[in-house]
């Protein structure tokens, strides 16, 4: 390895490819940032999980909070821990930012996942959430809603994250979405320096719903078809985004197999990813070596295009129509996780409140 400390680092040092912590746990970002992580990101599961994990650590802040907010309901005091914890992530990513000129060191905190159908909503709590810290990015869903709220985001000088995004019609209304603001804040004179949007395929994710469909359906398919599913989504979204220059940058999550993390080294792109799987890419021997311009074998994408009708809405760029977005499988799926996510978080809060 010589001068590296792990294949996560030497990537971050000689490639383009970013690696982001997908937690907000300091514990594990601080280990992140060790080997070359230079970002983080959360959602309603991930603060959840977090809770649970790290309670004991969190009970002081908590008690705090709903006694420095007596009148605020159980939802109030979920929203002002999340935004503390993604506060903190943002101090620790602080010198990150601030080595990189603001273009990496983000910390992403997600817009409530109740809003999704409220463009207005999701707006509005997403230019609130960008003052928090100067490094904070801000998640929204790619609903048909989400669109419409990630333009006016970014109008608004907001860092924007695109979450719950599975597909390349996602990936490309995402990027016109942000390219319409930015050009937005240029005719009004504001300054587009500081903004780094970002993408985000949720390459796994598309990859579990085909693998439901496949177990509902009794379809027969190589294994290894499903396993490069997601990356065959991602490693389009990304021939496409270079040929039509998009200022956003892909963003590679939710991660279900090496595939997802070693098929994109060498990409202009970054990757957000879990404690479990940064350690276990750092334990492994697979070579740091540019396979992001390898495309995936043509015969498993035809494999997925002859049996996967949701595989070739994803894969192709004009497969949804952004009315369609909401009731894509995965969408779906993801949502009913968030939403549950969010829920549990609360009932955390609800525990301390109401004993």
């Amino acid at each position: 390895m010589g001068a590296y400390k792990s294949v996560l680092h030497e990537m971050s040092m000689t490639t383009p490819t970013q690696f982001w912590n997908d937690s907000c746990s300091i514990p594990e970002l601080n280990y992140a940032i060790e080997h070359g992580g230079v970002g983080a990101t959360t959602n309603p599961v991930i603060v959840g999980q977090v809770l649970k994990a790290e309670l004991e650590t969190y009970v002081p802040l908590i008690r705090e909070l709903i006694a420095a907010m007596p009148k605020a309901t159980e939802d109030d005091v979920a929203w002002a821990l999340n935004e503390r914890m993604a506060q903190d992530g943002a101090k620790k990513l602080l010198p990150v930012f601030e080595r990189t000129g603001g273009k990496a060191g983000f910390i992403s905190i997600q817009t409530n996942a109740k809003y999704y159908r409220d463009a207005e909503k999701m707006a509005a709590q997403a230019v609130h959430f960008s003052g928090l810290a100067p490094n904070i990015m801000v998640k929204i869903p790619v609903t048909a809603a989400g669109i419409a709220a990630i333009e006016e985001a970014t109008y608004e000088g907001v860092n924007v994250n695109a979450t719950v995004s599975f597909t390349v019609p996602q990936s490309i209304a995402v990027a016109e979405a942000i390219a319409r603001g930015l050009s937005r804040r240029e005719r009004a004179g504001r300054d587009n320096s500081g903004l780094f949007p970002v993408c985000t395929i949720m390459v796994g994710r598309i990859e579990d719903w085909l693998r439901e469909v496949m177990n509902a359906e009794n379809i027969t398919v190589d294994p290894i078809a499903i396993d490069m599913s997601g990356v065959a989504v991602f490693k389009n979204a990304y021939r496409i985004y270079r040929e039509r220059g998009y200022h956003t940058r892909l963003l590679a999550a939710a991660f279900r197999n090496h595939y997802h993390w070693s098929q994109f080294i060498g990409g202009d792109v970054s990757m957000t990813i879990t404690h479990k799987w940064i350690r276990q890419f750092i334990e492994s021997d697979i070579p740091c070596e540019n396979r992001m311009d390898t495309p995936v074998d043509p015969k498993l994408v035809a494999q997925l295009k002859k049996h996967f009708p949701d595989f070739v809405r994803a894969y192709e760029p004009d497969g949804l129509r952004i009315d369609e977005f909401d009731g894509f499988g995965a969408t779906r799926r993801t949502l009913a996780q968030f939403l549950k996510g969010y829920d549990d978080m609360v009932a955390i809060i609800r525990g301390f409140i109401v004993g």
